[in-house]
């Protein structure tokens, strides 16, 4: 970015050589060699396997599972479908963790970037972390690291005889 109108170059005094022989220069023929021996069947493969990929495109990432019945509508002695109820449980539990963490995670960003407002600031994401928390340890608190979908299940029937026992109660 020099402006050469104020610094103004001397002209060069050596002469430019332009040689021109009857030889051929080795460089180019092991240039033009290399490129038609190992440049270009690459440059093929490689575009092929190119346009292959951008007409079939696969996102690994964004792998979608069909949901499966549920474990309370597996038949009895169907234990396909209680292996597929139970890797759909386990997956929904890594949602529900994420989920939770997530939530989590912004409810620190919160609190960080709000300082000693945070209690006022901060009223939403702390109320949608207690939500986001108390259904998750609804749906699998007390079921350990061994928790399976058979267990929730059965705390789920449990909680919900609970509740129905409670409405039975306060009505009469």
């Amino acid at each position: 970015d020099h402006d050469w109108e104020a610094y103004k170059v001397p002209p060069t005094r050596t002469p430019v050589s332009e040689r021109t022989t009857s030889v051929p220069n080795p460089v180019n023929f092991f240039q033009s060699a290399f490129s038609y021996v190992f440049d270009a069947p690459v440059t093929f493969v490689r575009e092929w396997i190119e346009r292959w990929q951008t007409k079939n495109k696969f996102y690994y990432y964004h792998q979608k599972f069909r949901r499966v019945p549920d474990l309370s509508q597996c038949l009895d002695g169907d234990y396909l479908c209680y292996y597929e109820a139970e890797a759909q449980w386990r997956r929904d539990r890594m949602v529900d963790q994420e989920i939770v963490e997530i939530v989590r995670e912004r409810m620190a960003a919160c609190k960080q970037r709000e300082g000693p407002n945070q209690f006022q600031n901060c009223a939403k994401e702390m109320e949608l972390l207690a939500q986001v928390t108390k259904a998750y340890q609804d749906r699998y608190g007390d079921l350990g690291y061994h928790g399976n979908a058979r267990t929730c299940l059965m705390k789920q029937k449990h909680r919900m005889m609970e509740e129905r026992k409670a409405a039975q109660e306060k009505q009469s």
